[in-house]
C-alpha cells in the first residue's frame, strides 16, 4: 500500500524547469531513495512535499489527503517530519531542552493550559523526552550543550526530535553530509534501526552510495527533474540510465 503518492508535479523557477512531470509512489514501511545528480530536483521535489513550495502542476496525497496548499506546520500535524542538510537545533539549549521542545508540542499544540495541568503535564513531558534519548543512545548527554557535539550527534538529536512528533513519514535530505565516516556508519546503524523497529516510512536524499545501498529498498533516479528509473538497489546498480545520469555517457 502506498503512503505517497506524487503525481504529474511539475515547477519552474523562471525559465529553470525543476520538476518536469514528476510521478512517484512510495510503498508504506519502506526506505525509499532519491538519488541524481546536482540540480537533479530532489530538494526541489522534498520542499514540495512539506509546503514550502507550491508546485505549478500535479498532486500530492499522503496516506489520502492533499498536501497542497497547507502551511508547513499543518503539513508537519498530518505526520510528515523532514531532516534537513545542516541539523536544525537549538545549539544555545542542553540536549535535554532540544528534545522536550518536540514532546511538549506534540502534547500542547494550543500552547494554553492551566497551571496544575502544565505542571503535571511536565512530568510526561520530561519522561517522553528521556526515553527518546534513550532510544538515541543520547541520554548520558543529556545535559551537554548541543552546539558542542559532533556533527554525527546533533544529526541523532534532530532525527529524535523528529521522531518525538511521532510522524509516519520521515524525509532525510543528505542526513550524512559532511560527516566523518564513523558518524556516518552509525547514522546509517541508526536509520535502520528505526525502520525495523517503527512504524515509519522513510525517504532518503543522499549522494553517498554506500548510505543509499545499506538502506534503501526501492531507488528513484531523478536527472534534469525527471524521473528516469525506479528499481531495487540490485537493479539500480550499473543501469545504463544511471550511468548516463551521473557518467554523461551510456554505458556500453
Amino acid at each position: 500500500m502506498s503512503i505517497l503518492e506524487v503525481e504529474n508535479i511539475g515547477k519552474r523557477f523562471g525559465g529553470l524547469k525543476a520538476l518536469d512531470n514528476v510521478n512517484l509512489s512510495i510503498k508504506e514501511g519502506t526506505v525509499h531513495a532519491l538519488i541524481g545528480p546536482n540540480g537533479a530536483g530532489k530538494s526541489t521535489l522534498l520542499n514540495v512535499l512539506v509546503g514550502k513550495l507550491v508546485p505549478d502542476t500535479g498532486s500530492v496525497m499522503f496516506d489520502g489527503q492533499s498536501v497542497l496548499g497547507r502551511a508547513p506546520h499543518e503539513i508537519n500535524q498530518m505526520g510528515i517530519s523532514r531532516v534537513f542538510q545542516t541539523p536544525e537545533i537549538f545549539g544555545d539549549l542542553s540536549v535535554m531542552e532540544n528534545m522536550m521542545i518536540p514532546c511538549f508540542a506534540k502534547r500542547d499544540g494550543s500552547f494554553r493550559m492551566h497551571a496544575l495541568e502544565r505542571m503535571m503535564d511536565e512530568k510526561q513531558i520530561v519522561a517522553s523526552a528521556e526515553e527518546m534519548l534513550v532510544e538515541m543512545n543520547m541520554i548520558d548527554k543529556r545535559e551537554m550543550h548541543a552546539a558542542a557535539m559532533s556533527r554525527g550527534d546533533k544529526r541523532r538529536l534532530e532525527i529524535g526530535m523528529c521522531l518525538a512528533q511521532q510522524p509516519r513519514l520521515l524525509l532525510l535530505d543528505e542526513p550524512t553530509a559532511g560527516m566523518a565516516r564513523a558518524d556516518t556508519n552509525n547514522t546509517i546503524d541508526l536509520l535502520r534501526q528505526i525502520s525495523e523497529e517503527r512504524d515509519i516510512t522513510i525517504v532518503i536524499i543522499e549522494h553517498d552510495m554506500h548510505v543509499v545501498f545499506s538502506l534503501a529498498q526501492r531507488i528513484t533516479v531523478l536527472a534534469q527533474g525527471t524521473p528516469l528509473v525506479e528499481d531495487t538497489p540490485d537493479n539500480i546498480k550499473g543501469h545504463p540510465k544511471v550511468r548516463e545520469a551521473y557518467l554523461g555517457e551510456t554505458a556500453v
